[in-house]
């Protein structure tokens, strides 16, 4: 036998590696890993001759790349996606890595996690399954973006890992009749009721409107007041009154989604129907010898597609 290198990622271990590990005269951790944890002394100061083992977190670790550069035997497991994903957002942050990156902020990210999150309704609502992928892993780059920038903030630090740990406890948590012995939930009305009622508890809140996101788009917002509000009772002659446009709307958006409609998707659907009407209008113009831009209301009237 020869040196080896084992290149491990958490807790991931590869199999080919066990009997070269079991069968080594010394075996050792790499700088880039946690000797302690792995319960292995640490490389410093060791003698790296003969047939040795060094676990280590990658290939460019310098005791790994000597040994490697040496003749040593490499055994890496197959990085998993996610992981992948993790460490190429971290090389991007990263001093060598790129500048556009290196420089963005929570705030400075904002419009890219909006206008991802709409390209990804787009392509639910077309039933685009290749765009659906993609804008998922868009997505998904905003919040590896993010948990990567929030790393390094010098006072208050977390990166992906306690993002996924907060996650599950909450999924655990607000699931007591899965994960538990809670009486079971056998619709999905029941279980948004149920998880409405462990949210107020785990956050305490004051108010029936409290965790309502404000910076939502307006009719999402009126529909989701008006959801909380109709769970809590209040009826819908306090619903804001007159006949001023933002009063109307906010009462037809809240009291359609007391109805259990989605009145936001309702409207972008309906929105987007209408885009493609104009769009046929000016072609059927177009199809006529007409420019679309001289189109005048008759004209439009004329060429506007039929039910």
């Amino acid at each position: 036998m020869t040196a080896a290198v084992v290149v491990v990622r958490g807790a991931a271990l590869p199999a080919s590696a066990l009997p070269v590990l079991r069968s080594a005269e010394a075996v050792y951790a790499a700088s880039d890993v946690d000797a302690a944890a792995l319960g292995l002394p640490p490389v410093r100061g060791a003698d790296l001759s003969g047939d040795v083992v060094l676990v280590a977190g990658s290939r460019t670790e310098p005791a790994a790349a000597l040994l490697i550069a040496g003749g040593a035997r490499v055994f890496e497991a197959p990085v998993p996606p996610l992981v992948e994903a993790v460490e190429v957002m971290d090389r991007l942050r990263s001093p060598d890595g790129c500048p556009w990156d290196a420089v963005q902020t929570h705030d400075s990210l904002r419009q890219y996690l909006v206008e991802e999150t709409y390209e990804l309704l787009d392509a639910i609502e077309d039933g685009d399954r290749e765009a659906l992928r993609e804008e998922l892993g868009d997505v998904l780059l905003q919040v590896l973006f993010h948990a990567r920038v929030a790393a390094e903030d010098p006072l208050d630090p977390f990166g992906i890992d306690e993002v996924a740990r907060g996650l599950v406890g909450k999924l655990v948590g607000r699931h007591p009749h899965v994960f538990a012995d809670a009486d079971k939930v056998h619709t999905a009305a029941h279980q948004e009721l149920k998880w409405e009622e462990l949210k107020q508890q785990e956050k305490r809140r004051l108010s029936i409107v409290d965790g309502v996101a404000l910076g939502q788009p307006a009719v999402a917002l009126a529909g989701k007041l008006g959801q909380r509000s109709g769970r809590a009772g209040v009826p819908l002659d306090l619903f804001p009154e007159g006949a001023a446009p933002a009063a109307q709307l906010f009462r037809v958006a809240a009291t359609a989604r007391r109805a259990g409609i989605d009145p936001e998707g309702e409207l972008r659907a309906l929105a987007k129907r209408f885009a493609l009407d104009v769009r046929a209008a000016e072609q059927a113009a177009r199809d006529a010898g007409i420019e679309p831009t001289t189109l005048e209301a008759d004209g439009w009237r004329k060429f506007w597609p039929g039910d």
